[in-house]
């Protein structure tokens, strides 16, 4: 590239970045949609296994989603082998041949879903059912996601709640695909002392990622709940783990702000191993999700799979794996989402305000009777296995053709 090209290249770059985030976004979707690689029409009658795709090593929801489904589908022989699929710069994609006659399931969200594919071969998904596992966290989808549509045959989705958002994309072709989270085993590593948390404290976690939106995950709400239920009590503990925090200084700094000094407080930082994340959550006594909308809920289906009570907000994804009696649910009332950084900025979507003094009440209720928070885990655990089994992922693979 000579000097000239370089210097327009530069100013090209420059302009880019000033654009506001979604409307880059926007804009990378449109365009990579137009070049990237689509699969055939109609899909076979059959495959054979299937290759699971996605931010195979990340750190997020989507990426420990697709280990999860890699891992039941391997258990049952369908397996076809994990493809690292993404954005560049995001997600390294090493030159990989794809196992002929095996369906696609992409763990990448519509948006991202054909610039990611646009770093495959031009044949790539000729002859290939491809299916879209899609989290979404509102029950209106942005205008983007219209666009991944075109290159799946039919879209899966964690919880009936994302379903129902994402029908309007492929009326007839979208389905809830529970993740199996009973069907594996879910190690957990570590012991209260490894976390520096009190032996003889009760113990309540929230544990977030910053990446997935503060104002989503709404650790603010836990705060205050906590600080409601017990204020400074250094016999209960809250702890906050949190990651990413290195690209979110400024939510790192409101809560902080939040806490202010409080003695019972904790503010965990940095990515951790699953199986010790997990640790965390075994070393708890409640597990706490004030969120404001959920697609699934991940770490609240962990915790009740590890028989840990749960007290979360009772709307959204968590609403397939949670009942009365089986955790401690938190009313709410829907008010239009706001989200600051822009990523549940949705025309027309409403979310979740949960009412921090009934969780403050279920909290206070939990610490004085182990009895009852025994029983509610005991049950939550019991609810969670039957309705998160491998049964549902089985059926959609059958019903797909993929033997």
């Amino acid at each position: 590239m000579n000097a000239r090209a370089e210097e327009k290249a530069g100013w090209a770059k420059a302009l880019w970045r000033r654009l506001p985030r979604g409307l880059r976004r926007a804009g990378m979707t449109r365009i990579s949609a137009a070049l990237a690689p689509r699969p055939d029409r109609s899909p076979p009658a059959g495959s054979q296994g299937v290759i699971v795709a996605g931010e195979i090593a990340a750190s997020n929801g989507l990426a420990e989603s697709a280990r999860i489904l890699h891992q039941v589908i391997a258990r049952h022989g369908l397996a076809r082998g994990m493809l690292p699929l993404g954005l560049p710069g995001f997600v390294e994609m090493p030159q990989a041949r794809l196992a002929p006659g095996a369906a696609l399931l992409a763990v990448v969200n519509a948006p991202v879903l054909p610039p990611a594919l646009l770093r495959l071969p031009r044949g790539a998904l000729r002859g290939r059912r491809v299916i879209g596992f899609w989290a979404w966290e509102l029950p209106v989808l942005p205008p983007g996601w219209a666009q991944g549509a075109r290159f799946v045959h039919e879209i899966w989705a964690p919880s009936r709640f994302t379903a129902q958002a994402l029908a309007p994309l492929a009326p007839g072709r979208v389905k809830p695909v529970p993740f199996p989270m009973a069907a594996i085993e879910l190690p957990a590593e570590g012991e209260r002392a490894d976390f520096g948390l009190p032996a003889a404290a009760f113990i309540v976690t929230t544990i977030f990622n910053l990446a997935s939106s503060m104002e989503r995950k709404n650790p603010l709400g836990a705060i205050a709940a906590f600080r409601a239920a017990f204020g400074t009590c250094r016999d209960h503990v809250l702890v906050l783990k949190l990651s990413h925090v290195e690209a979110y200084p400024a939510d790192v700094a409101q809560l902080r702000a939040a806490i202010a000094g409080a003695p019972n407080i904790m503010l965990l930082t940095g990515t951790i191993p699953e199986a010790r994340l997990r640790g965390l959550i075994r070393a708890s006594d409640v597990v706490l999700s004030l969120h404001r909308a959920e697609g699934f809920g991940l770490i609240p289906a962990t915790a009740m799979l590890l028989g840990r009570a749960v007290v979360a907000t009772a709307w959204s994804g968590n609403m397939d794996f949670m009942a009365e009696g089986k955790a401690g649910l938190v009313p709410y009332r829907l008010i239009p989402a706001h989200d600051p950084r822009g990523t549940y900025e949705v025309s027309g979507a409403l979310w979740a305000e949960p009412d921090v003094e009934a969780a403050a009440e279920w909290l206070r209720r939990l610490a004085g009777d182990a009895m009852a928070r025994t029983a509610m885990a005991a049950a939550g655990q019991d609810y969670a296995r039957e309705k998160l089994g491998a049964a549902p992922l089985l059926a959609a693979l059958s019903e797909a053709g993929i033997r």
